[in-house]
C-alpha cells in the first residue's frame, strides 16, 4: 500500500463524517418540537399554554370526545421534546395532558374532567387554548350550546328542504344551507324538535307544513317559518324516537331513528354503539381525516391511493361508527374489514378487485384436482341426495340448462352418482366442494320426526213430531129393519148417509142400503217413524130410531235422539302426505264409447288424508281433507251418496285439539187441515181438523288432534 496516498484519503473520511455531523445536528435544531405544556386561569377561562419552537401558520385541527371528556390536538411535523409524555396540572377542568408522537406528528390531548368547547389563539410561537367554562349542577339552563356558531355576515337564503326515508324506517330532513358557515341550533323541546338556521331567510316556495306520516317514519310533521333572522323548522315526532345531526359541505341533515329494543342487550340504545365523538373541520382531506377516526378507534387504516378530496364536517355528539359512515358515504367510498385492518377505497375499485379475485379463483378451480370421496346415508335415499347436488338432474348426471346451474352445488367438474342398492353416494369434485358437499348430508340425512293425527268426527240428531187428528161419522139403520132409511125431503125422496164417500148424500127411494162405517169427518193423525198414531173411538147412538154417530180421536208423539262418532287416525312423516279410509264401494252402470255398458264403482267412505309440517317452534301445520259419506237413497239410477266434506289448513299446537268445521241444520215444520168455517168454531172446531208438528236438529263437527311421536314411541 502506498502510505503517501493513504493518509489524505484517510483525512477526507473524517473531514467527511465531521460535516455530516454538523448537518444532522443543524437539522435537529431546525426540527419543529413542542417545549412545553403548562396551564393557568386567565380572567376566570382556563388557558392551555403550548410553547413551540416555530410559529404555526394556522390553527391545528382536532376533535372531542364526550366520554371521557378529551380534546386532541394534531401537530404536523412537530415532535417533543418534553421527555414525558405525561404532564399533571389539576387545575380547573383539566386534569392532565397527554403529549404523543404519531408518525410525522405530534399529538397534544387534553383530559377534561367534564366536556366542554374550546377555542385557539396564535400569538407568535405559543398556542392559546382556552377551555369554555362548565356549568356545574344548574337545574335547567336555559341556553344551550348550538349545534355549529354562524359565522355569515348577512342573512342567506336556504336553498332547498327535502324529506327522506332511510333503510331503518328513519325519517331524514335534508336541508341545502347558502354556505357552509350557516350557524345551526338544534334542541328537543317536549316532544318536538326544533331546528333554527342563524341568518338565515326561508323562500317562500319553502314556507310550508309537510305531512309525511305516510312515509312510515316516526317523523309526522316539519313546519317551516321565518322568525326574525332565522329560520326555524319544528319536527313533530311520535313513539319512542331519537335523533342525530350532521352536515357535509353545504347539506345539513337531521336524522330520527325510531328507537330499537334488543333483549340480548344489557342497555338498549340506536344501531351505532360506537365511542361518541364530535368533530368541526373546514375542507380537510378525506385522508387526513380518516386518520384522525382511526387514531381514535386504534384500527388499523389502509388507504388507497385513489381516495382524495376534501370535506367539510361538523359533527356533535356522533359515534363513530357513525361519523365514519357519513364519510365514506359523502365521498362514495367502499370498506373492507380483515380482522383490526380497514381497506378503505372507492366503491368501484373495491367491486373491481373482487370480481378480479372471484375470476382468479374461478380459474383456480378449474385447474384443481378432482377427488371422489363416498357418503354412508343413513336416512335419505342417495338418488334424492344426488338430484339435489345436481341441480335437479338424474342422479349420476350432471344437470344442464340454466336452471340446473341455478340450483347446483358442484363445480363445473363435478358429478354425483347414486348406489340405490347400498343407499350410498358417490361426488367426485375439487376439495372444496366436497367439503360443502359433505356440510350440506350432514343437514338433510336426519331423521324425520313422525306425527300422529287424530281426527273425530261427532253428528247428533234430535227429532220430535207430534200429530193430532179426528174422524166424525154416523149410521142410519132404518131402512135394514124394514123401516124407511133418512129423512124424507118430499116427494118420495130422503136425505140419508152414503156408502161412496162416507160424506151425506141425497139417495132416491126409501129403501136404500147405508154403510155402518160411514164417516164424514175423516182427518186422522199421520204416522211417525212408521208406525201408525193410537187411537180412542166414543158412537152415541139411539136404539129406537136405530141412528149412530161415531168419533175417532186419533194422536201421536215421536223423539228420536242418535250420535255418531267417527275417528279416523293415521300415522306419517313430518311433510309426508298420508291417507286412511274405509267405507263402501257402490256399483252403478255407465256409457263407453262404443254404445255398451260398464260397471264403475263410487265409493262411500270415511277418509282422512292429511299433510302435516312441524314448525321450528313446535306446533303443527296440518293439510287436512276429511270427508265421511254415507249410502243415501235408491233412485232409478241406483244409490245416492249423502257426503260430508271439509278441506282447510290450519295451525295447532303439539299435542293440541281444535274444531276445523261443523255443520248445524233445524228442520222445524208445522202443519194443519181442517173443514172450513167448522173448524174456526172455538173448542168444538177441534172436532173438524188435523194437526202434525216436527222439528228435526242435525250437528255435525269435526276435531283435529296433531301430536309429534317420540322415537321412543315409534320404536314401542
Amino acid at each position: 500500500m502506498n502510505m503517501p496516498n493513504y493518509l489524505p484519503l484517510k483525512l477526507l473520511c473524517r473531514g467527511a463524517l465531521a460535516a455530516l455531523g454538523m448537518v444532522l445536528t443543524l437539522a435537529a435544531q431546525a426540527q419543529s418540537v413542542i417545549e412545553s405544556v403548562s396551564g393557568s386561569i386567565q380572567g376566570g377561562s382556563e388557558v392551555v399554554r403550548i410553547e413551540l419552537s416555530q410559529a404555526l401558520t394556522n390553527a391545528p385541527a382536532g376533535f372531542s370526545i364526550q366520554a371521557p371528556a378529551r380534546i386532541a390536538l394534531d401537530f404536523p411535523g412537530y415532535t417533543s421534546s418534553l421527555g414525558r409524555s405525561l404532564v399533571e396540572i389539576n387545575q380547573g377542568n383539566l386534569r392532565s395532558v397527554n403529549v404523543a408522537q404519531a408518525g410525522d406528528r405530534a399529538r397534544v390531548v387534553l383530559n377534561l374532567k367534564v366536556a366542554t368547547t374550546y377555542k385557539t389563539q396564535i400569538q407568535g410561537k405559543t398556542l392559546l387554548v382556552f377551555l369554555d367554562p362548565v356549568v356545574m349542577a344548574a337545574p335547567v339552563s336555559s341556553t344551550t350550546p348550538v349545534f355549529a356558531e354562524s359565522r355569515n355576515r348577512e342573512a342567506l337564503p336556504l336553498k332547498d328542504l327535502d324529506f327522506r326515508r332511510g333503510t331503518d324506517s328513519s325519517g331524514k330532513v335534508v336541508v341545502a344551507l347558502g354556505n357552509s358557515q350557516v350557524g345551526v341550533d338544534i334542541r328537543q323541546q317536549g316532544q318536538t324538535l326544533v331546528v333554527e338556521f342563524m341568518k338565515s331567510t326561508l323562500p317562500e316556495g319553502l314556507r310550508r307544513r309537510l305531512d309525511v306520516s305516510d312515509f312510515g317514519t316516526p317523523v309526522q310533521t316539519v313546519t317551516t317559518f321565518q322568525v326574525g333572522d332565522r329560520v326555524r323548522m319544528v319536527i313533530e315526532p311520535k313513539g319512542a324516537w331519537e335523533h342525530s345531526a350532521y352536515q357535509t359541505d353545504t347539506q345539513f341533515v337531521v336524522e330520527v331513528r325510531p328507537q330499537k329494543v334488543d333483549a340480548s342487550k344489557l342497555t338498549q340504545g340506536p344501531t351505532f354503539t360506537g365511542e361518541k365523538l364530535s368533530l368541526n373541520f373546514q375542507n380537510i382531506e378525506v385522508r387526513s381525516l380518516l386518520q384522525v377516526i382511526a387514531d381514535f378507534t386504534n384500527f388499523n387504516i389502509i388507504t388507497s391511493d385513489s381516495v382524495s378530496g376534501s370535506v367539510t364536517l361538523r359533527l356533535k355528539d356522533v359515534p363513530w361508527d357513525q361519523a365514519f359512515q357519513i364519510i365514506m358515504d359523502a365521498k362514495n367510498l367502499g370498506m373492507r374489514k380483515t380482522g383490526n385492518v380497514l381497506l378503505i377505497a372507492p366503491k368501484d375499485e373495491l367491486d373491481a378487485k373482487t370480481k378480479k379475485d372471484l375470476e382468479a379463483a374461478q380459474s383456480i378451480q378449474n385447474l384443481e384436482p378432482l377427488k371422489t370421496q363416498s357418503f354412508q346415508l343413513n336416512y335419505a335415499k342417495a338418488a334424492d341426495i344426488a338430484a339435489q347436488i345436481n341441480g335437479g338432474g338424474a342422479g349420476g348426471a350432471g344437470a344442464s340448462g340454466s336452471a340446473g346451474a341455478a340450483g347446483r352445488v358442484l363445480s363445473v367438474r363435478g358429478s354425483a352418482t347414486a348406489a340405490p342398492r347400498t343407499n350410498q353416494l358417490f361426488v367426485t369434485d375439487i376439495p372444496t366442494k366436497l367439503e360443502q358437499v359433505q356440510q350440506l348430508i350432514a343437514k338433510l340425512d336426519i331423521a324425520v320426526r313422525q306425527v300422529l293425527i287424530e281426527a273425530r268426527m261427532v253428528e247428533a240428531s234430535d227429532t220430535f213430531g207430534q200429530s193430532l187428528g179426528v174422524r166424525l161419522g154416523g149410521t142410519d139403520q132404518r131402512a135394514q129393519n124394514g123401516g124407511t132409511g133418512g129423512y124424507q125431503m118430499g116427494g118420495g125422496n130422503a136425505v140419508g148417509f152414503g156408502t161412496n164417500y162416507g160424506n151425506v148424500v141425497a139417495t132416491s127411494g126409501a129403501g136404500g142400503t147405508v154403510d155402518t162405517s160411514s164417516n164424514f169427518i175423516n182427518l186422522p193423525a199421520i204416522g211417525q217413524n212408521g208406525f201408525s198414531p193410537a187411537s180412542v173411538a166414543v158412537s152415541i147412538f139411539n136404539a129406537t130410531a136405530n141412528r149412530f154417530l161415531n168419533l175417532e180421536i186419533s194422536a201421536l208423539e215421536a223423539d228420536g235422539k242418535g250420535k255418531i262418532v267417527s275417528s279416523p287416525r293415521v300415522v306419517t312423516a313430518d311433510q309426508t302426505k298420508a291417507l286412511i279410509e274405509q267405507g263402501t264401494e257402490l256399483p252403478y252402470q255407465v256409457a263407453t264409447s262404443s254404445g255398451a255398458t260398464s260397471i264403475a264403482f263410487q265409493k262411500a267412505n270415511l277418509k282422512l288424508e292429511v299433510t302435516p309440517q312441524i314448525t321450528p317452534e313446535g306446533s303443527i301445520v296440518l293439510d287436512v281433507d276429511v270427508t265421511n259419506d254415507s249410502l243415501g237413497v235408491l233412485t232409478s239410477a241406483g244409490y245416492a251418496i249423502n257426503t260430508k266434506h271439509i278441506k282447510t289448513q290450519v295451525l295447532v299446537e303439539n299435542g293440541g285439539t281444535v274444531v276445523i268445521g261443523g255443520i248445524f241444520t233445524l228442520n222445524e215444520s208445522e202443519s194443519l187441515t181442517q173443514v172450513p168455517v167448522l173448524g174456526d168454531i172455538p173448542i168444538l172446531g177441534n172436532l173438524f181438523k188435523t194437526k202434525s208438528k216436527s222439528s228435526n236438529k242435525n250437528e255435525m263437527l269435526v276435531f283435529i288432534t296433531p301430536k309429534v311421536i317420540s322415537e321412543r314411541s315409534i320404536v314401542r
